[in-house]
């Protein structure tokens, strides 16, 4: 009998152990040391023709900007006041930053550094996209409930654009060459013509509360729109605008990345919890396929290299000091 007894137990913990030891869906490559202080970070853009990452260290108030070839930090900029969104335009030589403390959007020149204007009027800047045929800067105004346009060539405020609620993430969709607005309150999508600067179609989202979070895969034609108010990832069609499904993700959902040539998503929740999907084209078009989630405190903020297929996370507090986390996955072996 006893011998029966050990022989189940074996038996148990064989079958237990692969679950055990599965590997993380993300594992560290690089912790890289950020200066000052232990604060909260926002969002992040990558130039990769200049090998530059731009991070919002937001409660620092600093722009950083991070050289993802060697791996270090070759500038801390100051002057950038509870600095929320960046976005770099490489076309024009350009670095956008919402320095929401001031009210207004930097433009930051790409190789010297020196910010070049400042432009006002924008109650609280957040999330940044830029329409090139029209070198427009297109700006969430959160508070504001609008999104501010930017004349790219004059550095001058052009309009506002009422949303009817508190505005998300705005995007630029190159494929129908118009700006995507997430509206929380009407939990909607709402499309911008980026030459008028007028709403010209609202698309509701089923299943999506308090939408903020938004990336784009154009080669497939979705978005990927976040819920903040209910934890769901929609996938969007982006011929039909129609919901074509929703995925659970960690409460608050923040900021999104998606990487076009491992069609891998990553959505970085306030909660801590980084939920990641791979792209998959099934049946019924595109689908998502979890892979699974990691957890890392204040790891709300992502952004991912299409050229290495590099995660990048800015951490606000590990043991007392700021760090830029650099992750990696392993390649999808499906098609």
């Amino acid at each position: 009998m006893i011998a029966m007894r050990l022989t189940y137990l074996v038996a148990a913990c064989a079958l237990s152990a692969p679950a055990a030891a599965q590997a993380p869906v993300l594992r560290t490559v690089a912790d890289v040391p950020v200066p000052g202080h232990a604060v909260r970070f926002d969002y992040q853009s990558l130039d990769t023709a200049a090998n530059r990452l731009y991070v919002a260290h937001m409660n620092a108030g600093q722009l950083v900007v991070f050289d993802v070839a060697t791996r270090r930090v070759i500038a801390t900029l100051d002057g950038f006041d509870r600095v929320h969104g960046v976005w770099a335009v490489p076309e024009l030589g350009r670095v956008y930053a919402s320095v929401t403390g001031r009210h207004e959007v930097a433009v930051v020149d790409a190789k010297s550094l020196a910010v070049l204007a400042r432009v006002p009027g924008i109650d609280y800047p957040d999330g940044i996209a830029y329409a090139p045929a029209v070198r427009r800067v297109f700006v969430s105004d959160e508070r504001g409930r609008a999104d501010g346009v930017i004349d790219a060539t004059t550095n001058t405020l052009v309009t506002s654009v009422p949303l009817g609620g508190e505005a998300g993430n705005t995007v630029y969709d190159p494929t129908a060459k118009r700006i995507l607005v997430a509206v929380h309150e009407t939990n909607e999508l709402a499309e911008v013509d980026p030459r008028t600067a007028k709403i010209t179609r609202r698309y509701p989202l089923p299943g999506i509360q308090q939408p903020h979070g938004i990336v784009l895969d154009p080669a497939h034609g979705v978005a990927f729109v976040a819920g903040e108010g209910n934890a769901q990832l929609a996938v969007v069609d982006l011929a039909t605008m129609k919901v074509l499904s929703t995925h659970a993700v960690g409460d608050d959902p923040d900021v999104l990345a998606f990487d076009p040539g491992w069609r891998r998503l990553y959505v970085a929740a306030e909660s801590g919890t980084v939920s990641v999907f791979t792209e998959q084209v099934g049946a019924h078009g595109v689908e998502l396929h979890h892979d699974g989630s990691i957890y890392m405190p204040h790891a709300h903020t992502v952004c991912v290299d299409p050229r290495t297929h590099l995660v990048y996370f800015p951490l606000e507090n590990v043991n007392g000091k700021p760090l830029l986390r650099i992750m990696q996955g392993d390649a999808p072996s499906g098609p």
